[in-house]
């Protein structure tokens, strides 16, 4: 499957202070933080963020967060951060983070699994690996070209439904490998080629983005389905937060 092209590492992003101004629920274990920075950091659908926290005694910690928010040219972004039992960075976003606090940010970063806006693309998520393919929905949304994009999310249940409320619309499925709504047809059930491949045309790029196993498996269903692999791209993440 593709991967980043090689080359030099590019020049690091500065680190700036932004303030918390929101944050919400997006399920039982994931919160959106809309974060202002000191002035516009227009980023690409699909690029990240990494978040710098800061002990007392100098020790510190970073981890990279997608960018859930489309590019809007103001000076805002949102990231969405599941919380993990032994991550340092998002337990303490999740348990003692405010509004009004400020974090540290160095970004955006990224330029292999981004969206131009342009390309058709079938945007393929496990989980958490939604984030930056809402990005790209909206995005192409605000801009009026979602027909370019169809995006497939696999989740457990209904109550780890990422975006729950403004995710559904004619460009988005969504299938539940655990459990199901009452007015799912489908029953729950892992990602197959039958999910898949009525989202794949010819001239399209596929994205895909969650933990290892989901990426490889939906990586090769979107080839059984008539990419080439040189037309997936893939974003793996592990537990790391």
């Amino acid at each position: 499957m593709s991967t980043p092209p090689a080359g030099a590492e590019p020049r690091k992003s500065p680190w700036r202070t932004a303030t918390v101004v929101q944050i919400r629920p997006e399920t039982p274990t994931a919160k959106t933080f809309r974060l202002r920075l000191p002035h516009p950091s227009p980023h690409v659908p699909g690029q990240h963020y990494v978040l710098r926290l800061t002990a007392p005694d100098g020790y510190t910690a970073s981890r990279s967060f997608s960018a859930a928010s489309a590019p809007d040219g103001s000076a805002e972004i949102e990231l969405t951060v599941e919380r993990l039992d032994d991550g340092e960075v998002s337990a303490f976003l999740h348990d003692v983070v405010e509004v009004g606090d400020d974090l540290e940010i160095r970004g955006p970063i990224g330029g292999w699994f981004v969206w131009d806006g342009e390309m058709p693309a079938v945007l393929v998520g496990g989980g958490s690996g939604v984030v930056p393919l809402m990005s790209m929905l909206r995005a192409a949304r605000r801009a009026g070209t979602s027909d370019r994009l169809r995006l497939l999310v696999s989740v457990r249940s209904p109550d780890d439904l990422y975006y729950a409320e403004e995710l559904p619309g004619p460009e988005t499925t969504v299938v539940y490998t655990r459990r199901t709504p009452p007015d799912q047809a489908r029953p729950a059930a892992r990602l197959h080629l039958d999910d898949v491949a009525p989202l794949v045309r010819p001239g399209v790029t596929g994205f895909v983005c969650g933990g290892p196993a989901f990426a490889d498996a939906a990586a090769g269903l979107l080839v059984a389905a008539g990419l080439s692999p040189r037309e997936v791209r893939i974003e793996r993440f592990g537990e790391t937060g």
